[in-house]
């Protein structure tokens, strides 16, 4: 018996050679097929869904059918994490197991930063030993001011060699001035940086011309570590083993080549041209691309340095010129990372008098209180749900998704969106809250977030009461897509998380909603989501006096103005050493501030 097997997918014609036993879902992973995962192969959340085609595998056994309606069974319906490949075999991908077409938010704030980069250009200045032997000549850099900068043995005799027009590039990422590039000629005016967002779902990235400071294109696409799982703790967990570890690093060193190679080719920039690069994310991403231990990110309080990490781009595989560096923005806690420094750092909140929140919400939750005199900060695991996954007919924000939801309350008739304006094949994060918001406002949810049988469209389905949102013969994947009561209590612990961690912090500073000034929505949740439904539906409170902003991708915003900035990266650095952390794992107001915004919208005094 052969011991592997050989595995193809359609419609993309894709394969992998894998050992026998080997779950589908890691042969999926091989054949590098984008495709959700959102437990990560635990067996939790059934989106793993394959149509076994044919072959040998372990298709239809209890395990692998496992919470698959009978419909689904007869169409040969089976879940990859459970689903043993056992020979050659083929699978069909399903359009609903499939992520295509995203829509990952690149859009950022205008940052109107004159361009100051740690990276510069400058021409070898001919020495008047021109005509002397190398031995005798020495090194004049014209416009250079600093002190000597660090060069390799090799690169000073290239130099001393030099008998024609030289560009020298030096960069004082790391403190101190060194040489990373000899060019020919005079090539001044060409010289990039890439800023990258690394996210939980997706990474962001922007090519920034470094002498203008002009933003030349920006690019995204979805982190390859989904498949090993959509939150946070999943893969803190996978990543326990130096394998696991070393399959998380290598799928975030993937995903950002694939946008640097996006960016550089929709500019015309060769790799070499690009001299730096600086990288946001939570703090978890910034561990799992550089390869390091998550264990102890997932305990109370755990020693994270708020420094930020610089180290040569090649040696994380990222695709610069050979002596780029990456600079990785600096992490305040084990949830609150470079990401949220960089939303702080371009919301204007450091230099502003007046009260603010900020409001990121994610696979993970970051909020951030205070003004230009203190901040401080929680995280809180919000979950997926307001991304669209964790939700059984829940998708991440991508053609065919729900997007926008309407109910007539006289007859609960729900009217919708798409984006792409096609069938529907689920629904995604700002869909959920209207349809929330418009369930309560209809009467279909009462206080407590539970369905009300009396209401049309309330009926018994295969896991208890649901709301039938559309029935099947009008969907692209032949599936009613219904809200049920377990996504409910999804939705309703999600938006209680939230609700709770912003008022452990008004509660610990004794601020009161109407002493907001202003409310920073960061973030696809911010930027796609209706403010009226988030705050009817509980999830934030009524901030009145409060001018709410949305700040796009503040992360992907911090990164270029560290890009274009040594004294933005500076700023960087202040932020996170000034921002105190509540870690909510331990704290005791927030059980009490959870419990309260468990009923909808929450507590009297945040929604009146």
């Amino acid at each position: 018996m052969p011991d592997t097997a050989r595995v193809i997918f359609h419609p993309m014609a894709r394969m992998a050679t894998v050992p026998v036993n080997t779950p589908v879902l890691e042969a999926i992973r091989q054949a590098g097929i984008p495709f959700e995962s959102v437990c990560g192969g635990k067996g939790e959340c059934n989106k793993c869904r394959v149509v076994f085609v044919k072959g040998s595998s372990t298709a239809g056994s209890p395990a692998s059918v496992k919470g698959l309606t009978p419909e689904e069974i007869g169409r040969q319906y089976c879940r990859a994490c459970q689903t043993l490949v056992t020979g050659d075999c083929e699978f069909i991908i399903p359009v609903e197991s499939r992520i295509s077409q995203p829509r990952i938010l690149v859009s950022h704030t205008d940052l109107h930063i004159v361009p100051a980069p740690v990276v510069r250009k400058y021409l070898l200045k001919p020495s008047p030993g021109t005509g002397l032997p190398a031995a005798h000549r020495s090194i004049r850099l014209e416009g250079y001011t600093g002190t000597r900068p660090h060069m390799t043995r090799q690169q000073h005799d290239e130099l001393l060699a030099a008998d024609g027009m030289v560009t020298v590039t030096i960069t004082a990422a790391r403190g101190y001035p060194e040489v990373i590039r000899i060019e020919s000629g005079d090539t001044r005016d060409r010289l990039y940086g890439i800023a990258v967002d690394l996210g939980t779902t997706t990474v962001a990235g922007a090519l920034v011309d470094l002498v203008t400071g002009k933003n030349l294109a920006g690019a995204s696409a979805m982190n390859r570590q989904i498949t090993f799982g959509e939150e946070l703790l999943t893969r803190i967990t996978h990543a326990r083993t130096p394998d696991g570890r070393e399959d998380l690093r290598k799928a975030a060193v993937q995903s950002i080549n694939e946008v640097i190679g996006i960016l550089a080719a929709a500019a015309n920039v060769p790799h070499e041209d690009i001299a730096d690069v600086c990288i946001a994310g939570n703090t978890v991403m910034s561990y799992l691309l550089l390869g390091r231990d998550t264990r102890g990110l997932d305990l109370p309080n755990p020693d994270i340095s708020r420094d930020p990490v610089i180290v040569p781009a090649r040696s994380l595989q990222i695709e610069a010129c050979d002596g780029a560096c990456a600079w990785i923005l600096p992490a305040v806690s084990r949830f609150v990372g470079g990401d949220a420094v960089g939303d702080v750092l371009v919301s204007g909140m450091p230099a502003s008098r007046d009260l603010s929140f900020i409001i990121d919400l994610g696979t993970n939750g970051e909020i951030i209180l205070g003004s230009g005199d203190w901040l401080a900060s929680v995280s809180c695991a919000s979950g997926p749900a307001f991304e669209g996954a964790g939700i059984s007919s829940g998708m991440r924000a991508m053609q065919g998704a729900i997007d926008h939801v309407t109910i007539d309350p006289s007859g609960c008739t729900v009217s919708f969106t798409t984006i792409g304006n096609t069938p529907p094949l689920g629904i995604c994060g700002s869909g959920i809250i209207d349809a929330a918001a418009a369930m309560v406002s209809a009467g279909i949810l009462d206080f407590t977030g539970k369905l009300v049988g009396s209401k049309p469209g309330v009926r018994t389905g295969a896991d208890g009461p649901e709301f039938l949102l559309v029935s099947h013969e009008k969907t692209g994947t032949g599936r009613d897509i219904c809200i049920t009561a377990q996504d409910m209590l999804y939705l309703m612990d999600s938006k209680a998380a939230v609700c709770g961690a912003i008022g452990v912090l008004m509660k610990k500073y004794r601020v009161r909603t109407r002493d907001i000034r202003h409310l920073f929505l960061a973030g696809a949740f911010g930027a796609f989501s209706d403010m009226k439904n988030i705050i009817a539906f509980g999830i934030v409170p009524d901030f009145k006096n409060a001018e709410y902003h949305s700040v796009g991708n503040g992360s992907l915003s911090g990164a270029m103005a560290c890009l274009l900035s040594q004294d933005m990266r500076t700023q960087a650095q202040a932020i996170s050493r000034q921002m105190v952390y509540i870690d909510l794992l331990i704290d005791t107001d927030f059980i009490e501030e959870y419990t309260a915004a468990l009923h909808i919208p929450g507590k009297k005094e945040y929604f009146s």
